[in-house]
């Protein structure tokens, strides 16, 4: 759906550019700042995690201005972005006793490092004076997780959306922005279940952004 969005949103934009020749296009870098929080539940097990990461994400952005107040644009990122600065690593031990002084001990070694892929927003400016500027908009993007878990689950991928707020200021071709992310909660089901549990194992998540951009216009 987003490759979909993506496409259509550019035709539309060049077809516009074409015809007004109010159309910019531009690079970004964005100090960005990762929060995300969740839980993981095995049968009647939960275990709660948070997870942060700080990166310098690039982008592409391509607007089109419809007066000297409001403009629409498309920004995309080209890399990916993990959601943690390091790979989560947990080791389980479970024991089982068979009615004897006899213990069996299991240990089970899980880690996970969640990604995010193919970010698209689109967006939208309404200037506040010659310089100043709300944004709004909606971001689309892919979660992977890369996972290596011993309880056996995998987890895949999901597109989740977001809402995105924030304020800016332009002077020229250069731009600076505080921008506001906050993604819909995150549900996934794992395709295999622990061994000896009937249910699968489900995530539970919510994430959120928080970045300084700097842009440069064309």
């Amino acid at each position: 759906m987003k490759k979909t969005i993506f496409v259509l949103m550019i035709s539309m934009l060049t077809f516009v550019g074409k015809a007004y020749a109010d159309i910019s296009f531009g690079v970004s870098a964005a100090l960005t700042q990762i929060d995300a929080s969740g839980t993981e539940t095995e049968g009647t097990e939960s275990t709660a995690g948070e997870a942060d990461n700080l990166v310098v994400i690039p982008s592409l952005f391509v607007e089109y201005a419809y007066s000297d107040t409001i403009s629409v644009g498309l920004d995309y990122i080209p890399l990916s972005a993990d959601v943690s600065k390091s790979t989560k690593k947990r080791t389980d031990v479970e024991s089982s006793v068979s009615g004897t002084t006899t213990t069996t001990s299991t240990s089970r070694t899980n880690e996970a490092q969640a990604e995010l892929n193919n970010h698209v927003t689109l967006y939208s400016n309404y200037m506040l004076s010659d310089t100043m500027f709300l944004k709004a908009g909606v971001a689309f993007v892919e979660l992977d997780t890369n996972e290596s878990l011993g309880t056996g689950s995998k987890y895949g991928s999901d597109d989740i959306y977001g809402a995105v707020v924030g304020i800016g200021a332009k002077n020229d071709n250069i731009r600076v922005e505080l921008l506001y992310t906050d993604y819909e909660d995150i549900s996934l089901t794992s395709s295999v279940a622990r061994t000896g549990v009937t249910t699968n194992n489900k995530i539970e998540a919510d994430l959120d952004t928080l970045q300084f951009k700097l842009s440069y216009a064309f």
